[in-house]
């Protein structure tokens, strides 16, 4: 999608969505140098998010606590590797690996996640350092086809009033309008 298309659908719903601004986000990053349609469009969410007519949805709060899990497992386990051998492993391939083959334990609440981690540690211990073993196993095994590729940023919410301040702060100089 576009940041015209997006822009004109946060104004006709008064709201940006974190998939909306995930997107403004990937374009304007991927991007080396916008067309002026775009910086216009950008100018008018802008305008539209500083004055309160489009809203920034907050992103749910909750937790996966599979991650927590299966990021302790894999990080004692590679541990115990890296320190016996020459090796170096990747945590968070390792992870993804092993959770796209778990079951999510989603909780909202402390006591929610506080059940699901009891319920994991009762029910799913054994799964979890299984697949964690194979995750190591195929980490292993797996040739480094795509060196240059780049990892995932965190994102803090106000990832895209950044850019779009600054990249019109940056091109604005260079914006004239016919």
């Amino acid at each position: 999608m576009s940041i015209e298309k997006i822009v004109a659908q946060a104004l006709q719903d008064g709201c940006l969505t974190p998939a909306m601004e995930a997107e403004v986000g990937r374009i304007c990053g991927n991007a080396s140098e916008l067309l002026t349609e775009e910086y216009m469009a950008l100018d008018r969410l802008m305008g539209a998010l500083l004055t309160g007519e489009v809203v920034a949805v907050p992103r749910k709060q909750f937790i996966n606590v599979m991650e927590e899990l299966v990021l302790s497992n894999v990080i004692a386990k590679v541990a115990e590797i890296e320190a016996t051998s020459e090796i170096s492993l990747d945590v968070g391939d390792i992870t993804a690996y092993a959770l796209n083959r778990l079951p999510p334990l989603y909780a909202t609440t402390e006591e929610g996640a506080k059940y699901q981690r009891e319920r994991a540690n009762t029910e799913l211990d054994a799964l979890i350092s299984q697949q964690v073993s194979e995750a190591i196993c195929k980490y292993l095994d797996t040739p480094d086809f795509f060196p240059e590729r780049q990892a995932l940023n965190k994102t803090t919410g106000n990832e895209v009033l950044t850019q779009v301040s600054t990249l019109l702060q940056t091109h604005a100089a260079n914006f004239e309008p016919q």
